[in-house]
């Protein structure tokens, strides 16, 4: 008894009856147990770290490796001949040059004899059908004759075939007034894709410039940025030293503040206008182009008013279109005048009738003619018709005079706008020298206490005003000299406004 009971409180046995000791064994086996799941618990957050920090790093590595694309440098002649390539305004004006070209082979065709052909199968027991088909087919027999054949034929089948044509030989000229009128609206449409392209021109220098005035805009906000946080700063100083009271600073600071609301605006502008010019260009809006052109000034020679004019009324492309579309209008009249008088017709056919389609075994007729016709009488509608013409032909005179003196107020505004564009950059390139200098002054004195901050605040505006009305005077000149082409008919890819 006393060994069985050593036994059973043995430590090194799988059983004890001793409190304390089988206490003591299980936290002995649940410290050994939860070591080892630490330790594999450790072990699988390493690898992870590890295997994180190596995906981060190729990541890192990849992003510094790959440098953002560059913008190409695009010329403003280059921008111009893109466009002229991919603006889809532009294809929509040669899809209707097209079409037009089309309209004149159609009107021709009228000229020309037609010529048909048709394939035609035909079965039943039509008592009319059955005799004609029988004499076509050259096998009536005397048995046909018979009233019971004649009144209740049996189903009988007949294959056709016919070649015919039909000729206009005269139709009192209106196919001839016809093709000379297709002729002239097609001609009115080539001169619509010559305004087209004028229309395309510009937007495409009024959208580059405008790159370029956002380019100089940021950089004036830019410098009034920072000249307003120098300010700030003085004011600061000032403000610890006991020289200004607390409202110089807030003053300071809050011109800062609009200063940097400024520069937001400009850098959204710029990006508003480098789309505006994907846009004119025909490429997508997120396409990256670099204007390799500066806004400078310079010296474009402009012709007298009296001459600008002269030339706009007999270069602009708009003007010769509505000079065809009257041309054309009057064929109209004249097309209408010629449905009053005779027409003369030519026509022949040749036919092949067979009962089965392949085998044959029938006859062949052929039949031709002239045939002259005359309309006497139609309740009015010729007449009607021509009524309208005429009225749509005294419509277009109208509008011609109407676009002549509508071409002739463009010429002198785009003439005016163009001067006066041109003295505003002289005002504006000597008023920005006198306002730094001003600043500088003000600067000064208000650091020797000689001015208050309203005052440094008034010169600073000042200064940021005379560089960006310095930079919109030349924009402006630039679009107002193309404007100017434009409204005399001369802009195109060689013109002073487009070349480099």
């Amino acid at each position: 008894m006393q060994t069985g009971s050593q036994q059973l409180s043995d430590p090194d046995h799988g059983l004890s009856l001793a409190p304390e000791s089988r206490m003591k064994r299980r936290f002995r086996l649940c410290s050994q147990l939860g070591l080892g799941a630490m330790r594999v618990s450790i072990a699988r957050r390493t690898l992870f770290a590890l295997l994180l920090a190596a995906i981060v790093s190729s990541a890192a590595g990849t992003v510094s490796s790959q440098s953002p694309p560059e913008a190409s440098p695009v010329s403003l002649q280059q921008a111009a001949s893109i466009a002229l390539e991919k603006n889809p305004l532009r294809k929509a004006a040669l899809a209707d040059s097209k079409a037009a070209s089309a309209g004149v082979r159609e009107a021709q065709s009228f000229l020309m004899p037609h010529v048909s052909f048709s394939e035609l199968a035909s079965r039943g027991d039509d008592p009319v059908y059955v005799f004609g088909s029988k004499l076509r087919q050259q096998r009536f027999s005397t048995n046909d004759f018979a009233l019971h054949q004649l009144n209740t034929p049996l189903p009988f089948a007949n294959f056709t075939t016919r070649l015919g044509g039909t000729w206009n030989l005269f139709d009192s000229f209106a196919s001839w007034h016809g093709v000379t009128r297709a002729k002239e609206m097609n001609t009115a449409v080539a001169h619509q894709l010559e305004r087209t392209d004028q229309e395309i021109l510009f937007r495409v220098v009024q959208s580059y410039y405008g790159v370029l005035l956002g380019g100089k805009q940021l950089e004036v906000a830019e410098q009034a940025e920072k000249t307003a946080k120098s300010i700030m700063e003085r004011s600061q100083v000032r403000f610890d030293t006991g020289l200004v009271v607390e409202s110089d600073l807030l003053s300071a600071k809050v011109r800062l503040a609009g200063r940097e609301q400024e520069l937001i605006r400009a850098r959204n502008n710029l990006a508003l206008a480098r789309a505006q010019l994907n846009t004119a260009m025909g490429v997508p809006a997120d396409a990256l182009y670099q204007p390799a052109d500066s806004l400078a000034e310079r010296a474009l020679a402009v012709a007298p008013l009296a001459d600008q004019e002269r030339q706009a009324l007999t270069t602009r492309p708009d003007l010769k279109r509505i000079e065809a579309q009257q041309s054309a209008q009057e064929l109209s009249v004249a097309i209408a005048k010629s449905s009053f008088g005779p027409r003369l017709n030519a026509f022949a056919g040749w036919e092949m009738d067979n009962p089965t389609f392949l085998a044959g075994g029938g006859g062949n007729n052929w039949l031709g003619g002239i045939e002259l016709q005359i309309d006497l009488f139609q309740g009015g509608a010729k007449r009607a018709a021509l009524s309208r013409e005429r009225a749509l032909a005294e419509k277009i005179a109208a509008l011609k005079q109407a676009a002549n003196d509508a071409v002739r107020l463009e010429v002198r505004q785009a003439y005016y706008d163009q001067d006066s564009s041109s003295q505003q950059v002289e005002v504006a390139r000597a008023a920005i020298s006198q306002a730094q200098e001003s600043l500088r002054i003000n600067q000064d004195r208000y650091d020797s206490g000689l001015l208050t901050i309203t005052d440094l605040l008034g010169a600073e505006e000042a200064a940021r005003r005379s560089q960006a009305d310095y930079w919109q005077a030349l924009y402006q000149f630039h679009i107002s000299s193309a404007n100017l082409e434009l409204a005399s008919g001369t802009l195109n890819l060689q013109s002073p406004v487009v070349m480099p």
